[in-house]
């Protein structure tokens, strides 16, 4: 704060300068030889004099006396000049003081209209009650922080990071108050930042996945998803990313999954908890939902059908490509390489179940319940095509024996397609 004033008051110097200085120069320029002015009035007065006596004496005419005593009297206003801008002497100081005054008065009305010193001063404030704003948020301790003092927190978290480097303790701090300010942008930036210093910290993955629900767009609950199974892989009992999943998994009317999420939080809850009540009335909805899904299904004709889950190996899990598809296939052991069962997804996320029977035959006659043996097949396209192409990830299961009731197997994606003739 001492640096800024002491700018300013160098600027206010140097700008009085500049006003004054050209007054001060045209001064040292006026002087002033008072025996030379003297001795000039002298030498008037006898030329006068000796005028006087030739008009008398008669040797020079009234009209050429006039002329020449006019003429002298100009000369003498002339040589005197300098005692005539003598007098501009005191002029000039009062010229010098009036600038002064009026720039230091102009200075005063711009900075009070234009200037930044209640900001400023906001700035240092926030910078020294970080500590006590940190208690407050973090310690919860006194009261909660106003809108005004988060801005300032952030504010002074900012500085904090831009004065002493990365912090990724400071960065999170800073995405969580971020999200409290609605800034969702600066939330995103901030725990990117935290991430790239500590990529298993599943405290930034659960607040950053919920940035990312909340901002809505398919790509970014995708990655919402994958970070949330990053953090029960590491934690599975972590019951703010069960209940994220749970949320994410209803948006999309993945009925089992959301069930299955709220049931475990239900399981943690009494009776007494406001949330109870909740829960339970979205549970008994989801089974609406899925009596209405299930009902179909009973109808279809009786044959073979499997139950795939379909996993993705944790080495590969940031190589999902954005905007991929998922294609879930069936092949004949002993057959045409045409799919028997396909099952499609654009909008996914890893683990899921997969259920291939004979209503998704590509053909009539080329369908599960009219071969014995198949290879279900995982794959995640960059193109969305079945097409196999190099990049693309894939997993594939044993030769499986088909029954006619439902079968449970299990594909994990575990591989990158080198070339389309891997």
């Amino acid at each position: 704060m001492m640096t800024m004033w002491a700018m300013f008051a160098l600027l206010t110097v140097l700008a009085i300068l500049f006003v004054v200085v050209p007054f001060l120069r045209k001064e040292s320029i006026l002087t002033l030889d008072h025996n030379a002015n003297a001795e000039r009035i002298d030498i008037y007065h006898q030329r006068v004099e000796e005028l006087q006596q030739d008009l008398s004496s008669q040797r020079i005419e009234k009209t050429v006396h006039d002329e020449s005593i006019l003429e002298l009297k100009q000369r003498l206003y002339h040589e005197l000049s300098p005692e005539k801008q003598l007098n501009s002497r005191g002029n000039n100081r009062i010229f010098a003081l009036t600038g002064v005054a009026f720039t230091l008065a102009v200075s005063g009305v711009f900075y009070s209209f234009t200037g930044s010193q209640t900001q400023i001063e906001n700035w240092y404030q926030a910078i020294d009650k970080l500590p006590e704003y940190g208690e407050r948020a973090v310690m919860q301790q006194g009261e909660p922080l106003s809108q005004n003092e988060l801005q300032a927190f952030a504010l002074g978290l900012r500085t904090k990071l831009a004065n002493s480097g990365d912090d990724a303790v400071a960065w999170m701090l800073l995405g969580r108050v971020a999200m409290s300010l609605n800034d969702y942008t600066m939330a995103k930036q901030a725990f990117d930042k935290a991430l790239q210093m500590n990529p298993d910290n599943n405290n930034v993955l659960v607040n950053y996945s919920q940035v990312l629900l909340v901002e809505g767009s398919e790509t970014s609950m995708n990655q919402a998803a994958k970070m949330l199974s990053k953090v029960l892989q590491s934690d599975p009992s972590n019951i703010d990313a069960i209940s994220l999943l749970a949320l994410i998994a209803y948006e999309r009317k993945d009925w089992v999954e959301a069930k299955t999420a709220f049931e475990v939080l239900l399981s943690t809850m009494t009776d007494s908890d406001p949330r109870y009540n909740m829960i339970s009335q979205r549970i008994s909805e989801i089974d609406v939902q899925l009596s209405a899904v299930q009902q179909p299904v009973n109808n279809v004709t009786s044959g073979p059908r499997l139950a795939i889950t379909v996993t993705i190996a944790d080495s590969l899990l940031a190589s999902v490509p954005e905007n991929a598809t998922l294609f879930v296939f069936a092949k004949a052991v002993d057959g045409p390489k045409m799919p028997l069962a396909v099952e499609k997804l654009t909008d996914f996320y890893l683990p899921l179940v997969v259920t291939l029977d004979d209503s998704m035959a590509m053909m009539p006659n080329l369908k599960l319940s009219n071969f014995d043996q198949v290879v279900v097949t995982a794959r995640i396209s960059i193109d969305n095509s079945v097409t196999v192409s190099a990049g693309e990830l894939e997993g594939q299961s044993q030769p499986i024996a088909l029954t006619g009731s439902v079968q449970n197997q299990t594909v994990e994606i575990s591989r990158v397609i080198t070339s389309t003739g891997s």
